[in-house]
C-alpha cells in the first residue's frame, strides 16, 4: 500500500475515537458453521452493537459472509449446512426451534452483493414485504410505507414519477437503493449487507455509503466488504476474519491504526489477501 493510500485510509477513518459505546443488539457465542464435513467458521465470539455499523473484513473465503448469513439464518437454505454455538437477537436465541424464521428475516433484513429487485414495478418491490407481513390495513397505508421507505433509501425523488415502471429498469446503483428500500419497508431492526457496493461504480458506491451512514441512526448494520477504505469510511466497529477464525475485533479507528494482530496489519496494508 502506497503512502497516499495509507493517508486516505487514515482520513477515511476520521474521528472515530469519540464513538459512543452502544448496547449489544446481536451476539455470536462460539459460532461454528459446517458445510457437510467442511468447517467454515471456528468458535466465533462477536458482539454486534446497536445502531452502529460493524464491518466484517478479511480475504476471500475467510468466513465473513458465512458469519453474516448465519445472523438471519440464510444458511438454512444451503443443504448440508449446520450451525453450532449460539446467536442471539436482543438476548433471544435465533436458532431456537420456536423461532419463526420468516419473522426473524423481517427483523434482520439483508441486502445482497448484486442488486436483485423483483421482476415487478418499483412500487410493488417495496410494497411486497409490508403486504405479506400484514403491516398495512389499506392501500393508503401501503402508499405511505412505500414513499417513506424510498425516501429513507434516498431514492424517492429520482423515481417518484415512475413508481409503476419495472424496478429492473433502474441503474445498478438505483436498483441497490431500491433493494435497501425493500429491506427497510418491513421495519427491520438489523440490516445485513453482503458487499453491497461491489457491483457498483464509484458514484453509486458513494451514494450507498452516504445512505448507510444515515441509516445507522435508526438501524443496526453489519456489512461485509473487501474495500478497506469503505470499511474505514462507514463503520464504527471492525472485525477481521482469516481462515474461518475471528482474528480480532475493535473500534474501527484502532483496527486501522494500531491493530493488535500482525495478520490484521498485513491485510490492511495489502501484504496478503
Amino acid at each position: 500500500m502506497n503512502l497516499m493510500t495509507e493517508r486516505s485510509l487514515e482520513k477515511a477513518v476520521g474521528d472515530k475515537m469519540n464513538t459512543v459505546v452502544n448496547t449489544t443488539k446481536m451476539k455470536g457465542d462460539k459460532v461454528s458453521v459446517f458445510y457437510g464435513s467442511k468447517q467454515a467458521l471456528f468458535d466465533v465470539d462477536l458482539d454486534i452493537p446497536e445502531k452502529m455499523v460493524t464491518a466484517l473484513i478479511g480475504p476471500s473465503g475467510c468466513g465473513k459472509s458465512t458469519f453474516l448469513r448465519s445472523l438471519n439464518r440464510m444458511n438454512d437454505t444451503i443443504e448440508g449446512c449446520r450451525v453450532a454455538g449460539k446467536i442471539t437477537l436482543d438476548g433471544e436465541d435465533i436458532y431456537d426451534p420456536k423461532i419463526d424464521v420468516v419473522e426473524l428475516r423481517a427483523r434482520v433484513g439483508m441486502v445482497f452483493q448484486k442488486p436483485n429487485p423483483f421482476p415487478k414495478t418499483i412500487y410493488e418491490n417495496v410494497a411486497y414485504g409490508p403486504r405479506i407481513h400484514g403491516l398495512a390495513k389499506n392501500r393508503h397505508e401501503i402508499d405511505e410505507i412505500v414513499e417513506s421507505s424510498l425516501r429513507r433509501a434516498s431514492l424517492f425523488e429520482e423515481v417518484k414519477d415512475r413508481l409503476h415502471e419495472a424496478g429492473t429498469g433502474l441503474s445498478g446503483g438505483q436498483q441497490q437503493r431500491l433493494c435497501i428500500a425493500r429491506a427497510i419497508a418491513v421495519s427491520p431492526e438489523v440490516i445485513l449487507m453482503d458487499e453491497p457496493c461491489s457491483a457498483l461504480d464509484p458514484i453509486a458506491t458513494a451514494k450507498v455509503e452516504e445512505l448507510i451512514d444515515e441509516l445507522r441512526q435508526n438501524y443496526t448494520i453489519v456489512i461485509v466488504t473487501h474495500s478497506m477504505q469503505q470499511a474505514a469510511r462507514v463503520s464504527q466497529k471492525t472485525a477481521m476474519f482469516h481462515l474461518g477464525n475471528l482474528v480480532e475485533v475493535g473500534d474501527t479507528e484502532m483496527m486501522f491504526t494500531t491493530p493488535k494482530e500482525k495478520r490484521t496489519q498485513d491485510y490492511i496494508t495489502g501484504r496478503f489477501g
